[in-house]
Formats: C-alpha cells, structure tokens, sequence
C-alpha cells in the first residue's frame, strides 16, 4: 500500500525534471476575472505562484476583472453603453476601470501572494512607462447591408509599445510584478486594454517561455468536446476556418497565435477554477489544458 509520503515524493520526482526545464525562464499568467471568484481558488493560485518564485522560474500575473468593473460601475451608478458587444469606455467608465483593477483588485492578488512568502508588488502599464497604448479599432460589418463601419469605444486601447526595462528589474530583484492592464496613450489619456491582448503582449516582450491563459474552459474542444492536449499554429488556424473552434474561443485562440508571432514559445488555455491548475499545466507530464505551439 503506498502512504501519502511516498505519493508525495513521487510527485515531487515527476515535477523536478520541468522544474529544471524552466528555471530562470519566464511565464506570464493571465488571471482571469472568472477565475477570481472563489477565495479558495485565489489563495491556491497564490501559492502557485509563489512556489514557482521558489523553484527558481521568473513568474508574472497580468489580471483581468471585467466582472468587478462591471459591479463598481453599477454601484457607482454608471450605466454601461455596448457597441457590438463591447463595453464603451467614456472617461467616467475609465476612471473607475483604473480605480478596479490597478487598485483594488491589483492589491487583492499582490496581498495573496506576499501571505505565500513571497515579495509581489502591484503595477499597471504606467509604471516605469512599461507599455503605451493606442485607441483600439474595431471594425464590424452590418449583416443587412455587408457595410463596413469602425466604433468608437472610447478609452479602449492595444498595446502599442512594450519596454522591459521595469519587468527586467524586477526579475533580478526577486519581486512577482502582478500587473493591470491599464496603460497611457502618447496622447496624454488613460486607455482601458484587454487583459488578453495584454498579456500576450508582455510575454511577447520578455519572450517568455510560456503564457498561461486561465479561463473557465478546459481549454479547446474537438467536435467531441474532448480536450485537444496541444496544437500548432497551423492547427489552430485550420479549426477556426472549419468551425470547430467558434465564439468566444475564437479571440482566445487568436491573441494565442498573436502572441507566439511575438515570440513566445508556447501558449496555453486552461480551466482556472481548477485547483493549482498552473502547477499542473507546467510540472507535471500531461499537463492541464491545451497548448498552442508555433
């Protein structure tokens, strides 16, 4: 019969070879807002963190939050106005935005993680200049008469540029930078980002080893709807264009393959409400969701 400190061990056995495979590499974790439901949930994904510090890999959190915007604007008694299913972000809805997530929700998850051991210090893409972004395009077609028409949804932003410098720092310093994804335009405003794009444009700086996308979905799905474990660019491509792919996992793909055009090694989509499901994706042998390669 085997006791619990033998499964201990071997655990530790099978996570030490990947511990080795990325030390002193990168990861850019992409925390979700619905991931962030569940106290019990946040406090694993701290420790998750905190024990890659530990185990000498360089880890970086860029969050999300659009539940708790969502909530604070309502509080606050700002109605939300969608263009095409996106939120238009008008200088009230910015400053709020801002306020949610480089303050409160920023603090929440810097506080986790420092209660693990570690030292986490909390910043938005205005710190030390670390990116600029630009007003967001979107385009959409109307479906009646094929016309094409751009909207303005305010405050919205993509990265535009990215400098490591701060990020760079950190890592020699010992410190978990968990970022917002707020940043400054060149035109002087504050500009809201997804935390996707974010993300994916951070690790793509840092050329990180890997980006971990915690979402509330295993990850991508045949026509089956079984998991597929790993896909290459190509892949991916090809189940976009054939529907298997479709909906909302459509941008998450996407910014996947944007990102390891920008140099990322690899990329993953996984269940965030699964119990140390990044310690799961990164050290052991299968994995926790489906990774995109180039």
């Amino acid at each position: 019969m085997t006791t619990t400190s033998e499964m201990q061990a071997s655990l530790l056995a099978e996570a030490l070879p990947f511990m080795q495979a990325y030390e002193h590499k990168t990861v850019v974790v992409k925390y979700g807002g619905h991931a962030m439901g569940d106290p019990s949930l946040g406090q694993a994904f701290a420790r998750d963190i905190a024990l890659l510090k530990q185990s000498g890999i360089n880890p970086i959190v860029v969050h999300g939050g659009g539940p708790q915007i969502g909530a604070m604007l309502k509080q606050m008694g700002i109605e939300s106005r969608f263009e095409g299913g996106l939120r238009v972000t008008d200088e009230a809805t910015v400053r709020i935005v801002e306020m949610v997530l480089a303050g409160s929700i920023n603090k929440e998850i810097v506080a986790l993680i420092n209660a693990e051991g570690e030292w986490a210090i909390g910043l938005c893409g205005k710190d030390g200049n670390m990116v600029f972004a630009r007003k967001a395009e979107k385009r959409v077609r109307d479906p009646d008469s094929n016309i094409e028409r751009v909207l303005d949804l305010g405050f919205v932003g993509e990265p535009a540029e990215v400098d490591r410098t701060l990020l760079d720092l950190l890592a020699r310093s010992e410190m978990i930078p968990v970022i917002a994804p707020v940043a400054p335009g060149r035109d002087g405003h504050t500009y809201n980002i997804n935390a996707d794009t974010f993300a994916g444009a951070i690790a793509g700086a840092l050329e990180a080893s890997r980006l971990l996308f915690l979402t509330d979905v295993p990850g991508v799905l045949d026509r089956n709807g079984e998991l597929i474990k790993e896909l290459s660019v190509t892949q991916a491509r090809a189940l976009i264009a054939d529907g298997t792919i479709s909906g909302g996992m459509i941008p998450k793909v996407e910014t996947c393959i944007e990102a390891i055009e920008r140099g990322v090694a690899g990329v993953v989509i996984l269940n965030g409400k699964t119990r140390h499901a990044v310690l799961l994706e990164l050290l052991t042998e299968h994995g926790a969701g489906t990774l995109i390669v180039p």
